[in-house]
């Protein structure tokens, strides 16, 4: 098995240290997991999320020239989820309550006037709501221009 940066690789851990796990391939060759590189969420003690002898499969993040291998099991985790999303089947996301329009709908259509009323009292409202925001910045600007504190 040739090893090279990006391909996700099984083995197994072979020692743990405060700042990592060794893992050693099938063809003799050993890296190291970081700390950091354990788990997805936050790892104080690698005891609690490893231990010697077990399999683990991490995705190789570099090799560097004197031959020493960096790797990451989060890294795998999170390939392996995306692999896992892309082959499920798409689903419509759920909508959110912005989305539904919870006015009440009639059962049959308004007359023009109807909706010409309804339109200019929307119209209305909104305009209200634009004035008072203005107004209430207009005061503080105010406030702080005059110079009294």
């Amino acid at each position: 098995m040739a090893l090279e940066p990006g391909k996700v690789v099984e083995g197994k851990v072979t020692g743990i240290t405060q700042f990592g796990a060794f893992v050693s391939f099938d063809n003799g060759k050993t890296g190291l997991v970081h700390i950091s590189e354990v788990a997805l969420e936050y790892v104080k003690e690698i005891k609690d999320h490893l231990k010697e002898g077990d399999t683990v499969k991490a995705k190789i993040l570099s090799i560097n020239k004197s031959g020493k291998i960096s790797l990451s099991i989060k890294q795998a985790l999170l390939n392996e989820r995306a692999a896992t999303r892309r082959s499920a089947p798409h689903k419509r996301p759920p909508k959110k309550p912005d989305d539904f329009d919870w006015s009440k709908k009639t059962s049959q259509p308004s007359s023009f006037e109807e909706m010409m009323a309804k339109f200019k009292q929307d119209s209305d409202e909104k305009l209200q709501d634009v004035k008072r925001g203005l107004d209430s910045k207009r005061g503080s600007a105010y406030k702080r221009s005059s110079g009294s504190y």
